[in-house]
């Protein structure tokens, strides 16, 4: 299975740490037309698990879920997380397709950290290398072949047909970036454990990395540093957010150190892009995730890097009706990768 393979018809299947994801597009030209959507949760410890049991009850949510929206198609992409995969951008020479292969196969191991026999990998071609015209930007990607087959055959236990995998993160790109942008971006995706940063030039990754720090980071560091329980540490966050002047700034003061190594991290990737690509501006900041659902994060982090926020929706792309429009919007913040995994073409 290729990670950058072909498609044909089929549904986006986004399994996440805390919930299951579908959706099913239909292209008309430019245009996207919403089939079908739907949402599961599913237990952490179920979603993360190796174990015979909990692979049959994940299965089982998926397979629900699948009933429930009335998804026919049994074609699928499926979305890898950023945190169980690797992936880099590499300069190398401007060859056909074919020795291109040949060199990446021979000299794959010096760029991902994992044994060549140990690990799923692939590979597309960004375009001119900014730094060597002579040269191809390439992003390789890899991914560990225990996962990779686990979830392969957990799926296709079920009846349905993986025709692609793809990290998340492209995924991200495809569904946040506008079309029509050739500027650079940074795109912060705040989950419930970890988050993913992309930073994206010409609609393509140039840099993706997985912070583990999350909407749950941020839980208990309310809970030890307020002496709360976890459901009052949640509410408080999805109340009052980063707001220095509600309940007295003590939710901001008590998640200071928490964000501080989180913009640390920020801030990195934002270095390292620009000594990448030094004469290339960044242009915003896009938002998705928690950083939308928790009040003045995006405040929060424009304060900090200097730079423009701007809020990310899902389902720019996706023509739907009227009728739908606030229930999507509600839930737009955590259904990124899914819609790109369902806008995928090539």
């Amino acid at each position: 299975m290729k990670l950058f393979s072909s498609v044909g018809d089929f549904f986006a299947l986004d399994i996440g740490t805390t919930a299951v994801r579908i959706v099913q597009l239909s292209q008309s030209g430019d245009v996207w037309d919403l089939v079908r959507y739907g949402v599961a949760p599913v237990d952490i410890k179920v979603a993360t698990s190796d174990a015979p049991e909990d692979q049959k009850r994940l299965g089982d949510v998926i397979t629900n879920l699948v009933s429930q929206i009335g998804v026919s198609e049994r074609n699928v992409v499926l979305g890898i997380p950023s945190n169980k995969m690797f992936a880099t951008v590499v300069d190398l020479p401007d060859l056909p397709p074919q020795e291109l292969s040949s060199t990446i196969k021979y000299q794959a191991e010096q760029y991902i950290p994992m044994a060549i026999d140990e690990a799923k990998i692939d590979w597309a071609v960004l375009g001119k290398s900014l730094r060597d015209p002579q040269k191809n930007e390439v992003l390789l990607a890899s991914v560990s072949n225990k996962f990779s087959e686990s979830r392969l055959d957990m799926i296709e236990g079920l009846g349905l047909n993986v025709i692609a995998i793809e990290p998340d993160s492209l995924a991200l790109v495809r569904s946040l970036v506008p079309a029509s942008s050739r500027d650079a971006h940074m795109i912060i995706d705040f989950g419930d454990f970890a988050t993913d940063i992309v930073m994206v030039l010409e609609r393509a990754p140039r840099l993706i990395r997985s912070i583990p720090v999350g909407k749950e980071t941020l839980v208990k560091a309310a809970e030890q540093n307020l002496n709360i329980d976890t459901n009052q540490a949640n509410q408080f966050i999805l109340k009052f957010g980063l707001h220095p002047d509600r309940l007295e700034g003590q939710i901001l003061k008590a998640l200071d150190a928490t964000l501080d190594q989180f913009m640390v991290e920020v801030n990195k990737s934002v270095k390292f892009f620009q000594s990448r690509y030094p004469n290339v501006a960044i242009n915003s900041i896009i938002l998705s995730g928690y950083t939308l659902s928790v009040p003045a994060f995006g405040e929060y982090i424009a304060g900090k890097t200097g730079m423009q926020t701007v809020a990310g929706s899902a389902w720019s792309n996706v023509r739907f009706s009227a009728g739908l429009r606030d229930t999507l919007m509600q839930i737009a913040p955590q259904f990124a990768v899914a819609v790109g995994l369902a806008e995928r073409t090539l």
